[in-house]
C-alpha cells in the first residue's frame, strides 16, 4: 500500500479533540459524569411570574457568555427573595462559566468555591427545618456536584469523588419526591446513561462503581430526550450533554449535528456551542462547512471576543490548516497550522495535545508534497519526540522511511 493508502484515510477522518474544559482520562470522564449538574423542578422555583422571567432571563445570558447581564439579573432575584437558594445557584452557575471561558486563569477559583458554599449553606439550613424540602436538596445537589467538577478539572480527585458521593443521594431523594417532573429527569438521565457506559468502556472504575446503583444506558438516554424536549429550566443543559453524549459514545454524529446546529443558533456568542457544532462536520467529513464555522470562530478568537479563547483558537487554526491541506491550499495550511503549534505550546505544558501532534504531523507532509524532504524529515523527528497521539508515531516512522505523496 501507497503512503497515501490508511495514512489518507486516518488524516481525513480524525478529530484530535482535547477538551479544554473537559476531562481527558477515563477516571476524570467517569467522575465528572457522576458528579451530576443543577437538575431543577418546578418544586424548587419561586412561584412570581416576573422573578421565573428573570431568573430565564439570567440563565439565558449565561449561555450567552454575557455575564454581567446575568449578575445583575441573579442579584434581584436575592434582593426580592434571599431566603432562596436560586439567585445564589445561578450566581455561581454565572462564576463557573467565567471559569470555564479562561480556563488556565485560577485566581477566579475561590471565589467560585465561596458562592457555591453559600449555596450550600443555605440549602443545609432549610434541610434542618424540613429533610422533603425539594428546592433545598435540589441545589444542594447541584452546587456540590457543580464544585466537583472543578476539583476533577483541577486535578483534586478525592475531593471531587467526595462531592459526587454527596450530591447523588440528594438528587436521587429529590427524584423520589418528584419523579413525574421534566427537569427533574436531568440529573437522573445522566447519572442512569453514564453509570452503565463508562464502566463497560473504561474498566479501570469499576471499582468506584460498586459503591453507587447501577446505571441503565438505554433509560438514560430516554430521560435525557424527554427533558431536551419538555424540561423548562434544565432544557438547555439536557441538550448540551444529549449533544455530548451523541458525539463522544453514541457516535450519532448527524443527531449530534442536529442538537450542535439548534444550541449555536440559539447562543451564537457561546465559543463551546460554536466549536461543538464545527465538529460535528469534522466527525462526517463535510470539511466545506467545517471551515466555514472554524474560519468564525478564528475571526471571534482574534477579534478577543468574550468567551474566545487560546483553546478555542488553537482548535480552530487546526482545521482551518486541515480544511486547506486536503484542498491542496498548501501555502494557506502552513499558515494556519503554524499558528496552531504556536498557540499549543503556549497550553500544552504537560506534553504536547493531539492538536500540537497532529498539526506538527501534517506540516511534515506538507513538506514532503512541496519536496522539501529534509524539512519534512525534521518535521517527523519532532512528531516522535511527543507524546504519542493514537498512530501518529508510526505515520511519523512511515513517512521517514518513504515521503508523503497523494499520488
Amino acid at each position: 500500500m501507497s503512503p497515501r493508502g490508511s495514512s489518507e484515510v486516518h488524516l481525513r477522518s480524525h478529530n484530535p479533540v482535547q477538551h479544554a474544559h473537559v476531562l481527558a482520562s477515563p477516571w476524570k470522564f467517569a467522575l465528572l459524569y457522576l458528579l451530576l449538574s443543577s437538575s431543577v423542578s418546578k418544586g424548587q422555583w419561586i412561584e412570581d411570574p416576573a422573578i421565573d422571567d428573570r431568573v430565564q432571563r439570567g440563565i439565558d445570558n449565561i449561555y450567552n457568555i454575557e455575564f454581567d447581564e446575568a449578575d445583575q439579573e441573579f442579584a434581584e432575584v436575592i434582593r426580592q427573595r434571599p431566603d432562596h437558594p436560586a439567585g445564589y445557584f445561578f450566581q455561581a452557575m454565572t462564576q463557573w462559566w467565567r471559569i470555564l471561558s479562561h480556563f488556565d486563569d485560577e485566581s477566579q477559583d475561590k471565589r467560585y468555591y465561596d458562592m457555591i458554599q453559600k449555596v450550600i449553606d443555605l440549602c443545609e439550613k432549610r434541610l434542618d427545618k424540613n429533610d422533603k424540602d425539594v428546592t433545598a436538596l435540589f441545589f444542594k445537589g447541584g452546587a456540590v456536584g457543580f464544585r466537583g467538577r472543578l476539583k476533577v478539572n483541577r486535578g483534586t480527585w478525592l475531593g471531587a469523588a467526595s462531592d459526587g458521593l454527596i450530591a447523588l443521594p440528594a438528587v436521587r431523594r429529590a427524584f423520589e419526591l418528584e419523579p413525574d417532573n421534566s427537569d427533574v429527569l436531568l440529573g437522573i438521565g445522566i447519572y442512569n446513561y453514564y453509570a452503565d457506559v463508562i464502566p463497560r468502556q473504561y474498566p479501570i472504575v469499576k471499582p468506584f462503581m460498586l459503591f453507587l446503583p447501577r446505571g441503565d444506558r438505554k433509560k438514560g438516554l430516554e430521560q435525557l430526550e424527554l427533558a431536551s424536549q419538555t424540561a423548562r429550566y434544565a432544557r438547555v443543559e439536557a441538550k448540551y450533554f444529549l449533544l455530548q453524549t451523541y458525539f463522544q459514545y453514541e457516535k450519532s454524529h448527524h443527531r449530534a449535528l442536529e442538537l450542535a446546529r439548534e444550541l449555536n443558533s440559539k447562543y451564537p456568542r457561546n465559543p463551546l456551542f460554536h466549536r461543538m457544532y464545527g465538529r460535528c462536520y469534522v466527525s462526517m467529513g463535510n470539511w466545506g462547512e467545517a471551515f466555514k464555522i472554524f474560519s468564525e470562530v478564528s475571526n471571534r478568537f482574534r477579534a478577543k471576543q468574550p468567551g474566545y479563547d487560546i483553546y478555542d483558537g488553537r482548535e480552530a487554526y487546526y482545521y482551518v490548516g486541515r480544511h486547506h491541506f486536503l484542498s491542496g491550499s498548501l501555502e494557506q495550511a502552513l499558515q494556519a497550522l503554524y499558528r496552531c503549534d504556536e498557540l499549543s505550546r503556549a497550553i500544552d505544558k504537560g506534553g504536547a495535545s493531539g492538536f500540537m501532534s497532529m498539526a506538527n504531523l501534517t506540516i511534515g507532509l506538507i513538506y514532503d508534497l512541496q519536496k522539501k524532504r529534509g524539512s519534512a524529515l525534521a518535521q517527523y523527528q519532532k512528531v516522535l519526540s511527543m507524546k504519542e497521539f493514537e498512530n501518529t508515531h508510526r505515520e511519523a516512522r512511515r513517512f521517514m522511511q518513504q515521503p508523503y505523496d497523494r499520488n
